[in-house]
């Protein structure tokens, strides 16, 4: 299962988590986030595919950070159209269309998304877009009915290997791509903790 760790911002916290090699790294470019990044960031190695996390933001905005930082993913995180997903996957950049769930979530609304992006991420429902620190209640995945895969988010930590080795088992995972980790890592906002992401992903 792929590693996502989501929430960078400081280039030596970059370097240190780049040597673990996760198999992607996420930016966030929300002027509400504790983790909006607004400063240059250093080259990652190839292998490691730079996400930009964006929440409702203009086809313009998202242009100029998929040119000034060579983003490869784009992560939209708000309320974005199938229309809009559309348009950036035109520029030849992978799309990850975000949805939020509680104790239940009505899959229908996934439908207008098929064709647009080519994951979707679920993540947990609460007063922040993201970084709020807590799971959902993975078994509503079993009810999960699309091909498409996604990226599993949400209050992620150590301390929940057991429930993710559970997890990757049952026919919710399925279609399970990756694991989106973020808030749970931190020794503050942005800055990761490189030996606890490092045991986790030889736990994962």
């Amino acid at each position: 299962m792929k590693l996502k760790v989501c929430g960078m911002r400081y280039d030596h916290n970059i370097e240190e988590i780049a040597r673990i090699n996760p198999d992607y790294m996420g930016f966030i470019f929300y002027e509400g986030s504790s983790r909006n990044l607004t400063t240059s960031i250093q080259t990652l190695f190839p292998c490691i595919k730079k996400v930009g996390v964006f929440v409702n933001a203009s086809f313009n905005t998202i242009v100029e950070k998929i040119n000034t930082y060579n983003l490869q993913v784009v992560q939209l995180h708000g309320e974005e159209k199938p229309e809009f997903c559309k348009s950036i996957q035109a520029l030849n950049i992978k799309v990850i269309k975000v949805f939020s769930i509680k104790n239940k979530f009505n899959f229908n609304v996934l439908s207008p998304y098929e064709s647009v992006c080519d994951f979707y991420l679920f993540d947990t429902k609460g007063p922040l877009s993201g970084g709020n620190g807590y799971c959902f209640d993975w078994a509503v995945l079993e009810n999960y009915p699309s091909t498409k895969p996604y990226f599993l988010s949400g209050g992620i930590g150590l301390e929940n290997i057991n429930q993710l080795q559970a997890f990757k088992i049952s026919t919710a995972a399925t279609y399970c791509y990756a694991i989106d980790v973020n808030s749970k890592f931190e020794v503050a906002p942005a800055n990761k903790d490189k030996k606890s992401l490092e045991k986790f992903k030889q736990l994962l």
